[in-house]
């Protein structure tokens, strides 16, 4: 069937048109693509700078008031993680331990609770 000429001017236009709102879509869309670049590279390289120069400081920190005779910043750094881990576990020991005496003194205190409860209805003469 043939096509009409406003049938087939409307579909020129149509594609003039599409075409023309695809061409705005990848502009905008590239468009924030290079401002969303621009800002996390920006922010990455804001983080590195702050990261790094707080290593910097940390290991002149350690450096200067940390380090034994003779040992490296590096070392130590290691020697306190090593000593830092061998005092959580030992903490964690300790904790544990005393959560078990509270809950072993807990147990006792109930226990002489109901002692004393059961005596005073004993001398109340509710109980036998």
């Amino acid at each position: 069937m043939a096509k009409s000429k406003l049938v087939e001017a409307n579909e020129k236009i149509a594609e003039g048109v599409a075409g023309g709102y695809k061409k705005i879509e990848e502009g905008v869309v590239g468009g924030y693509k290079k401002i969303e670049e621009g800002v996390v590279g920006g922010y990455r390289k804001i983080e590195e700078s702050a990261v790094g120069g707080f290593q910097k400081i940390a290991d002149k920190f350690v450096g200067n008031f940390l380090t034994k005779e003779g040992e490296s910043v590096e070392e130590a750094k290691e020697r306190m993680a090593a000593e830092q881990k061998e005092r959580e576990e030992k903490n964690a020991a300790g904790r544990k331990e005393r959560e078990q005496k509270q809950k072993e003194a807990a147990k006792e205190s109930q226990q002489k609770e109901e002692a004393a409860r059961l005596e005073a209805r004993r001398k109340a003469g509710i109980e036998r």
